[in-house]
């Protein structure tokens, strides 16, 4: 029986070479209340993408699992929400934000933000499979195309039980500052859940966010990378007896299981990038970590420099 979803909380977002299996399950434990896979092509799955399939990992320390695709046929959509490897998923987001060149140039991601009436059919395609859709999006292509009031509406109006919104144009990518004030009028505009996304890293940013959009949760994105337990900070989770090591080792024997070694080591160099901000000698980590070349190398790194 399918679980009723409540769009609220925390969510983790999906970062494309980042939100793997592992980290999902850590963030999770840290109090994620929902956990969104990388972006998986719909065309990929269709067609029996092996790479495709191994983004699909999940275990059942995610509370709500979300795998989201992306595309702009329908055709494929509507076969791609229907594959076996999602049925594990409670939801299907689609992307709509990426801003990469080559995926816009296909017409997909943020490349629908200047396609509203598509947009809205790939939303109505995704909803074949029977489980809740939700949207991920950006504000618009350029500060001068702010579309995201009507872009917000128009997924509502789709059928979607959700959407989160990037406070950022496709033309920033990910530099200069969020934009929550228009993110604050998507939220004013719609009756479905909204979740806000952009520059949250800590309890001051969270809270500053919250307040300025009125939102029914936030999504983390960068802020959660080498610190799973901003989850756990955001929620006033007592930390006594914290162990980021802990939080390393069980992302590290996660991909372990789904993952050969050789993938693992060659993926979790940049995790170990990330977990070592901030720590003294992190240079020198980093060095080591790109230097790596098998599990016993990544193991070694941890057991010197993670307590």
């Amino acid at each position: 029986m399918q679980q009723k979803i409540e769009f609220k909380g925390l969510t983790f977002a999906p970062i494309a070479g980042y939100s793997d299996v592992g980290l999902r399950k850590v963030c999770a434990m840290r109090g994620a209340d929902m956990t969104v896979t990388e972006m998986i092509s719909a065309k990929g799955l269709v067609y029996g993408s092996e790479k495709t399939e191994d983004l699909l990992r999940t275990t059942d320390a995610e509370k709500i699992k979300c795998a989201q695709i992306f595309g702009s046929e329908e055709y494929f959509i509507s076969k791609a929400v229907e594959h076996k490897a999602l049925e594990k998923f409670d939801v299907i987001d689609i992307n709509m934000g990426c801003p990469v060149p080559k995926i816009v140039k296909n017409g997909e991601g943020s490349a629908l933000l200047e396609n509203i009436p598509l947009a809205a059919k790939v939303v109505k395609a995704a909803r074949v499979a029977g489980k809740p859709v939700t949207v991920k999006f950006r504000l618009g292509v350029t500060a001068d195309k702010i579309v995201a009031v009507d872009f917000a509406k128009a997924m509502q109006d789709a059928g979607a039980s959700a959407i989160a919104v990037h406070g950022r144009t496709r033309e920033q990518m990910y530099s200069g500052k969020a934009d929550w004030e228009e993110i604050a009028k998507v939220k004013k505009a719609v009756s479905i859940p909204v979740f806000v996304n952009g520059d949250i890293i800590d309890e001051a940013s969270y809270e500053e966010a919250m307040k300025a959009t009125d939102c029914d949760g936030a999504m983390i994105a960068r802020g959660a990378l080498g610190n799973p337990k901003i989850f756990s900070e955001l929620k006033g989770i007592d930390l006594q007896g914290y162990s980021l090591r802990s939080d390393i080792l069980t992302h590290l024997n996660t991909m372990l299981e789904f993952h050969s070694e050789r993938y693992v080591a060659a993926n979790f160099k940049s995790h170990l990038a990330y977990y070592c901000k901030g720590m003294r000698g992190q240079r020198e980590i980093k060095l080591k970590a790109f230097a790596s070349k098998s599990i016993e190398d990544i193991r070694a790194i941890i057991d010197e420099y993670f307590e």
